[in-house]
């Protein structure tokens, strides 16, 4: 603990070094002149689209090495097995517990109570997440056991000569690696807590930029200044390098994505003091709402590692397929629904008198806000992902039999894509009326659903290849990773109308807008025409000129249709754009 206590002192010396654009002072009385709604989700949709753009030149170099192999799913299981810590005491669980009781002080000019319920929350978090970590380290080959159960078989089918690579010990050797990671996103998640309801956005979501760049200089490092550079023509114990080189840029990536958020939550904050203690004002209320956060979130959680095993006893690839695939699904999930339903939960927490028309209005046009950019999103998926698939990772060891694979798996998880964007924002106005268990219950339900659809999909699929669909060569690339996206999708639909419904009976009228939805689908059809029209006509350039080409036409024709048509929602989205 003194080490977080002396960076914290650190980060107070140099906070007066970030720039005024960035830091605002937080003195009682100023809450109330913040920038409105519309900058908040503009800094929020800002942030994240620079670290996703990162993130997907992350996807991209882990693609041209290690493309869609055995070594890809190592690199991918050893992120996502110890993402139990992030996942339950993260973000998502910030959000429901946190956010809304420091809110609330906020809002009430208690300040000083808020520092302090802030130091209490991030000295238990910091004891529950280092301690997590230190048993994850120690038992990571029990856990990779049990969460890639089929990884086990691998010995044998090297031994046989089937396959090159074993991918349990690696994994087992890469997960103790990461986890020590996901302890630090931990606290990174408190920080992006604290500024969230101070309402600074920009900066904690582009800081994640900094851990993309951090194992994207690893990978680059470890391939030219020691093996060489020769993407395809790594051995297997080099790809074993490089994987585990992934996971050192990851640790160190958290570390500096902590590190730069200190600086503005002190500027921010006033009257903290660590402490480890139950007995500050807050404290057992925000534990007793982690208790069914953390349920909601251990059902996602437990959804993930469902696919992470059952993805496990497919064909070697599948669980790189579904990586590679839900990086693009979760782009606009991340851009249009979290930046829309994370700025709004501290607005939806300050409400006065819970749900009322007030909060009716709020949530309504932010729906509204989020289908204006989702649905082309979804018909722009099903008609040009392939195109953005190749322009992403079609390169190095990733081809054209790969870049089928992962659209096929892409468009799967798209039917689903307005279903989980929307059910972040539900989620979140249930977390602002202090209700953390309607959402978990509904969360279990879609777990159900999903593995119920998604068990026979997978095994039925998995029997067909690329090569069987497209007539591309591919004999070695296979289908099944389309079932488990297929589970995703009916799972995702299901719980968006659970918490609709149940919604409605906190709200005097909760329509879903689906008319407006039903709009904006015909103009995104409309839309999509010249670009069909050039991609028909164009000849066999570089995916990357053609995606620009073609997808860069339908985003166009598309803004500038619903310009004029007079779509108000296009106006909150480039709000910031045209000030000044």
């Amino acid at each position: 603990m003194p080490a977080v206590t002396r960076a914290l002192r650190w980060a107070r010396g140099i906070a007066t070094l970030q720039a005024d654009q960035a830091i605002q002072s937080s003195a009682p009385g100023r809450e109330k002149s913040e920038p409105p709604h519309r900058s908040s989700a503009s800094n929020v949709a800002t942030g994240i689209l620079s670290s996703r753009i990162v993130g997907l030149v992350r996807e991209s170099t882990i693609a041209y090495f290690l493309g869609v192999s055995g070594h890809a799913d190592v690199l991918h299981a050893a992120f996502r097995a110890p993402n139990i810590l992030q996942n339950l005491l993260g973000e998502g669980t910030i959000s429901a517990a946190f956010i809304p009781i420091y809110g609330r002080m906020l809002e009430e000019g208690r300040q000083k109570e808020a520092g302090r319920f802030a130091g209490a929350i991030l000295g238990l978090l910091f004891v529950v997440g280092a301690s997590l970590a230190l048993l994850g380290v120690v038992f990571a080959e029990p856990i990779v056991t049990v969460l890639t159960y089929g990884f086990l078989g691998d010995a044998a089918s090297v031994a046989a000569g089937q396959t090159t690579v074993d991918r349990f010990p690696l994994t087992v050797l890469a997960v103790r690696i990461i986890f020590p990671m996901t302890g630090i996103l931990v606290l990174s998640a408190w920080a992006l807590g604290i500024l969230n309801s101070h309402r600074r956005f920009f900066l904690p979501y582009v800081a994640p930029v900094l851990w993309n760049i951090a194992i994207i200089a690893a990978l680059f490092a470890t391939a030219y200044w020691i093996f060489g550079a020769r993407a395809g023509d790594f051995t297997s114990e080099e790809l074993n390098g490089l994987v585990l080189a992934g996971c050192m840029g990851g640790l160190t990536g958290a570390l500096l994505q902590f590190l730069v958020q200190l600086p503005l939550v002190v500027r921010v904050m006033s009257h903290f003091r660590l402490s480890f203690s139950f007995r500050v004002e807050g404290v057992r209320d925000a534990v007793r709402a982690f208790g069914p956060a953390v349920a909601g979130r251990g059902v996602y959680q437990l959804s993930a590692y469902l696919d992470l095993f059952l993805a496990s006893f497919l064909m070697q690839g599948a669980l790189g397929a579904l990586r590679y695939s839900q990086i693009l699904y979760m782009l606009p999930v991340s851009l249009f629904g979290l930046s829309v339903a994370a700025s709004e939960l501290p607005e939806l927490s300050r409400i006065r008198g819970g749900a009322g028309p007030e909060m009716y209005a709020r949530v309504s046009q932010s729906l509204r806000q989020m289908l204006f950019l989702v649905i082309p999103t979804v018909f722009g998926y099903l008609a040009f992902g392939y195109l953005a698939v190749a322009a992403l990772y079609q390169r190095g060891n990733f081809g054209i039999a790969e870049s089928w694979q992962v659209y096929f798996v892409l468009t799967a998880y798209t039917v689903g894509l307005t279903a989980t964007t929307a059910s972040r924002l539900l989620q979140n106005t249930f977390y602002a009326l202090r209700d953390t268990r309607t959402p978990a219950k509904i969360a279990f339900v879609r777990v159900v659903v999903s593995t119920a659809v998604a068990v026979p999909a997978m095994f039925a699929l998995d029997t067909f290849q690329v090569s069987d669909i497209v007539g591309v060569a591919g004999n070695s690339i296979y289908l099944g990773a389309v079932g488990l996206a297929i589970g995703s999708a009916v799972g995702a639909w299901v719980e968006l109308w659970q918490l609709g419904r149940h919604l409605r009976r906190r709200l005097v009228r909760f329509p879903f807008p689906w008319m407006r939805a039903l709009r904006l689908l015909g103009l995104s059809m409309l839309a999509s025409v010249p670009a069909i029209l050039i991609w028909l006509m164009l000849p066999q350039w570089s995916p990357v000129i053609m995606a620009v080409i073609v997808i860069g036409c339908y985003a166009l024709v598309y803004l500038v249709t619903a310009y004029v048509v007079g779509f108000a929602e296009l106006s909150v989205w480039t709000g910031r754009m045209f000030k000044r």
